[in-house]
């Protein structure tokens, strides 16, 4: 677990998001958890990588994100892969229904972080990149990665 700059813990990110989508604005949402969740997310046991949010009758749901089974659990132990939860403001949930209705735009979690005691995920609005997009954010990281070479060579 890294730490966040926000005085948190960071529990999981997902990488590929920024690689495979251009993001927008982004969100801090809270998620309803059950107890045994809650333990396996404090000893990391969480991913993000192929999840996404619904908008469902008025409410935000978290789907595909992978939990794994906490350690000292019993026969009371979750589900890995159960629909989440995400708590926000109507006014927010509404400002993301209108956005993820628009074509090519989905809403992806970011990562997954710790605050206040809490588990808070951070949700972003996303448009899908083309593949010379992606072409293009590699080629600038080279040239970035050469550069600061360079500065250390001198």
């Amino acid at each position: 677990m890294k730490k966040q700059d926000s005085g948190g813990k960071i529990i999981c990110q997902n990488r590929k998001a920024h690689f495979s989508y251009a993001i927008g604005d982004t969100y801090e949402a809270g998620i309803v958890l059950l107890g045994t969740e809650v333990k396996a997310m404090r000893e990391g046991k969480a991913n993000l990588k192929d999840s996404y949010a619904l908008i469902e009758n008025g409410e935000l749901f978290l789907h595909d994100f992978h939990i794994s089974p906490y350690s000292c659990g019993n026969r009371a132990n979750h589900e890995p892969l159960r629909v989440k939860k995400l708590l926000l403001h109507k006014s927010e949930i509404r400002r993301l229904y209108g956005k993820s209705n628009e074509q090519g735009f989905t809403l992806i979690p970011l990562k997954a972080y710790f605050k206040g005691g809490k588990i808070k995920i951070q949700l972003g609005i996303a448009k899908g990149k083309k593949l010379y997009d992606k072409r293009q954010d590699i080629r600038k990281k080279d040239e970035r990665r050469s550069m600061e070479q360079s500065f250390k060579i001198r």
